[in-house]
């Protein structure tokens, strides 16, 4: 007789949102029933299954900097160099290199092994164009590829890297952990202008992607590449070992915040990243799951503008909204639970090495009188401001609510247009007029170590069309960045990265909104997760 797993058969409707109340008077029948029905096939103790953040639509990496396809990227693609939990660069890709005495060539050499999912080798003319493919879209690489006077490729392990000038960050570049990633691709596919898409997913990382079993809003499937060779060393941030002890991981696309916790609890996934705040208090006494931080520097709430589209094409214009706006609603609203997040005016996160409290006017605090009269001074004629809400992402999914709220107090006349995630990814890429599918302003959050430096905070990337979304043209706080680049000390650092934010708080880049934490739930016997200020699914095991 076969054994029928009742909590099996049940689970789906727990995450409907079915209490066990509710199932209770159907169990005996259910049970009868499930005894003339086949035994559901159980999913190998070798298959991780993790419920993503967000659906992802977009798996281009370099042409994207949203964290759900970073993720991807980390699945299946490997870097040069990574950083450490301590902050420090270790080589991955990379063997050894050496640096001129005039620091102006730096030699790489690529270690054994490496071979990308279709069985090729990777050269160096696939580091080279992947690098420049880079450059062309990340804000340090960009700063980086100035710097370059050209590459050279001597033999098919060796790349050199031969600058114009000294240029003091150049492994902290190639070993940057967050978005934008140098991730190295085949040249064929890195290829690819920065301004498109690629349209073919080959790495050389610890995972294949299985295209054959994507299935955008369900789900996403790799496989470990058993060809991969993990460095020796013990795992750490993104550096060391990539060592993968599942056959096979599982991306469950689940939009719906209460469906992904009854999931999780009813052991249909194994991780969840991110959970809704209001979830932690049911998670934290819940016997079968642990809370485990991989991003324990935290993250920061931003408010982006459109700098091309009126009326945030008027600086003035921006800077009422900047005044309007207040953290403390924000931080309650959306995150709510205390210990979980933090007032911090700074645009370099708070207890980070370039955290300033010099902020121009910003105080933090929402002052829609003083708002309300810079509106009018700058002449703002009530056009509508399209304002991005995706719907599917619990950990932001409140802020545009707080911020139409605010900015109407102080005079501004909101359009709020929901959406999901990977909707408001492609559409804040446009640069149309809000009134033929762009947008004038959205919320995100970033991970602190994306915006410790003004070299790799996107907003930062004043570059005007080849600068982030929201595309700020600034040839002054180009020109402060271009300094920083050149510091030889951490005094001048800190005075050019103070420089930056004045400037960037003067101008109105954007608005910093607060800090938080939003720890994974993990189920017990799920272990090796590896804290790397992203999402890394090497190095875990299930028991």
């Amino acid at each position: 007789m076969q054994k029928i797993d009742v909590m099996s058969a049940v689970a789906p409707a727990i995450r409907r949102g079915l209490s066990r109340r509710q199932l209770a008077c159907g169990m005996a029948a259910g049970l009868v029933l499930a005894a003339a029905l086949p035994a559901q096939a159980q999913a190998p103790a070798s298959t991780l299954k993790i419920i993503a953040q967000s659906n992802i639509t977009i798996l281009d990496p370099i042409w994207t900097t949203a964290y759900v396809t970073r993720n991807f990227g980390y699945m299946v693609y490997d870097t040069l160099f990574g950083t450490d939990a301590q902050g420090g660069i270790k080589p991955q890709m990379v063997d050894k290199w050496a640096v001129s005495k005039d620091k102006k060539s730096w030699t790489f050499t690529l270690r054994d092994g490496l071979e990308f999912h279709d069985g090729k080798p990777v050269t160096s003319e696939d580091v080279v164009a992947s690098l420049k493919r880079w450059s062309s879209r990340d804000t340090l690489g960009g700063l980086l590829a100035k710097s370059i006077d050209r590459y050279e490729t001597p033999d098919a392990k060796t790349f050199i890297i031969v600058l114009k000038e000294p240029f003091g960050l150049v492994l902290e570049a190639l070993g940057k952990p967050s978005s934008n990633v140098p991730f190295i691709m085949p040249k064929r596919v890195a290829d690819t202008p920065g301004d498109q898409q690629i349209k073919e997913t080959i790495g050389s990382g610890p995972f294949i992607f299985r295209a054959d079993e994507f299935k955008p809003g369900e789900r996403v499937v790799f496989a470990k590449n058993p060809k991969y060779k993990p460095r020796a060393e013990a795992p750490s941030g993104t550096t060391g070992g990539k060592q993968v002890y599942v056959d096979r991981v599982e991306w469950l696309i689940i939009r719906d915040p209460q469906t992904q916790m009854n999931a999780l609890i009813a052991g249909e996934a194994d991780i969840l990243e991110q959970p809704a705040f209001e979830q932690y208090a049911t998670l934290r006494v819940n016997p079968n799951i642990q809370l485990v931080d991989a991003q324990p520097s935290g993250l920061q709430y931003i408010f982006r503008f459109n700098h091309l589209q009126p009326p945030f094409n008027n600086e003035k214009i921006r800077h009422a909204a900047m005044i309007a706006m207040g953290q403390e609603q924000f931080l309650k609203t959306q995150v709510g639970t205390p210990g979980l997040y933090k007032f911090c005016k700074s645009m370099f996160p708070c207890g980070t090495a370039f955290e300033s409290q010099a902020t121009g006017d910003y105080t933090g605090v929402a002052n829609p009188q003083k708002a309300r009269q810079l509106l009018q001074e700058a002449g703002y004629k009530g056009e509508p401001i399209v304002l991005m809400r995706p719907t599917d992402q619990a950990p932001i999914s409140k802020l545009p609510l707080v911020a139409k709220q605010q900015l109407e107090q102080a005079g501004f006349k909101v359009d709020l247009q929901t959406m999901d995630w990977q909707t408001l990814v492609s559409r804040r890429a446009k640069k149309d007029a809000p009134s033929a599918g762009g947008w004038n302003a959205f919320l995100t959050a970033w991970v602190a170590e994306d915006i410790q430096n003004p070299l790799t905070m996107a907003m930062m990337n004043a570059r005007g069309d080849k600068g982030w979304f929201g595309w700020q043209d600034d040839a002054k706080l180009e020109g402060i960045k271009a300094q920083f680049a050149r510091a030889g000390t951490d005094a001048e650092k800190k005075k050019l990265a103070e420089a930056a934010q004045l400037r960037a708080f003067e101008t109105v880049s954007h608005v910093p909104l607060g800090q938080y934490s939003v720890p994974a739930a993990v189920r017990k016997g799920v272990t090796g997760i590896v804290p790397a200020g992203a999402q890394v699914y090497w190095n875990i095991k299930k028991q």
